[in-house]
C-alpha cells in the first residue's frame, strides 16, 4: 500500500521569500503524524500546497499514491482550516447535513452521538445558529464535520485552537480511539503534549526545512534530551 502522504522535494516561494526548501516527508497509511514548528515556519504553506490551493515550484506530492492536483487524490480527505469560520446564517444540524452530503457520507445517528461526546458537544446546540456559537463551540462542529465524513485521512491546521481542556482531553481520547482503524491523521500544532499523546511520528518544521522526521520518543534520543520539548528546542537551535 501507498504511503498516505508522500511530499518529495515540494518547494514554495512568495518572491525572493523562500518558504519550502525541498520538503520530503512520508506519512503512512494508518500513521498519525504531528506537524510542529514555530509561527511562519510554513506549517500551513505545506498543507495548503497539499490541497492545491496554492501551486508549488517544484517537487510532488501524492495522497495515497495519486498526484496530489487530481481531484480523486483530495476526495479521499477531509480538511479544517486553522481559521474556521463556518456560514453564520445556518444551524449547527444544517451545516453537518451539508458537510455531510459534500462528503458523500450516510448519516449514522450513533456515530454522530458519540463524535458529539467526543468533543464534549452538547446536541441540542445543533439547533442554534452558528452565528451564537462561541469560538470554541463553532472549532467543535468544524471537527465534527471533519470527523464524520467518513474519509481515510484528515487533515488538520491547529485543531485543538480554541478548545477547553475537556474538550482537548475527549478529542485526543477519540482519536487515540482511531489509531488502529486504519484512519490516518496529519495535523499541525504548537502543542508538544498532543504529539506526545497521538502521534507515531513527528515532523519539525523550521525555517522551511524539516529538521528532523520520526518518533517523539526517538527525538529525545537524537538529541540527548529529557523531555520533547526540550529535544525540540536544540533542534531547532
Amino acid at each position: 500500500m501507498p504511503p498516505a502522504l508522500r511530499f518529495q522535494a515540494v518547494r514554495k516561494s512568495y518572491g525572493r521569500l523562500r518558504v519550502l526548501q525541498d520538503v520530503d516527508l512520508e506519512v503512512a497509511s494508518g500513521g498519525f503524524c504531528g506537524l510542529v514548528g514555530v509561527n511562519g515556519a510554513g506549517k500551513t504553506t505545506l498543507i495548503k500546497n497539499l490541497l492545491d490551493l496554492c501551486a508549488i515550484d517544484g517537487g510532488r506530492i501524492e495522497i495515497f499514491g495519486i498526484p496530489h492536483r487530481q481531484t480523486a487524490a483530495r476526495s479521499q480527505l477531509a480538511y479544517l482550516p486553522e481559521r474556521f469560520l463556518p456560514p453564520h446564517y445556518t444551524t449547527g444540524r444544517d451545516f453537518l447535513t451539508i458537510m455531510r452530503t459534500l462528503h458523500a457520507a450516510r448519516y449514522d445517528a450513533g456515530r454522530l452521538e458519540a463524535v458529539l461526546a467526543g468533543l464534549d458537544f452538547e446536541p441540542a446546540a445543533l439547533e442554534k445558529p452558528v452565528r451564537a456559537l462561541s469560538k470554541g463551540m463553532a472549532q467543535k462542529l468544524g471537527l465534527a464535520a471533519t470527523l464524520l465524513s467518513g474519509k481515510p485521512l484528515f487533515v488538520l491546521d491547529e485543531p485543538m485552537s480554541g478548545l477547553d481542556p475537556k474538550a482537548r482531553a475527549l478529542l485526543k481520547k477519540y482519536l487515540l480511539g482511531l489509531r488502529g482503524r486504519g484512519q490516518t491523521l496529519f495535523f499541525s500544532t504548537h502543542l508538544l503534549s498532543d504529539v506526545e499523546a497521538l502521534c507515531d511520528c513527528i515532523a519539525i518544521l523550521h525555517g522551511g526545512v524539516l529538521r528532523y522526521v520520526g518518533h517523539p520518543a526517538e527525538c529525545c534520543g537524537k538529541f540527548a534530551a529529557p523531555t520533547l520539548e526540550e529535544a525540540y528546542l536544540r533542534c531547532v537551535a
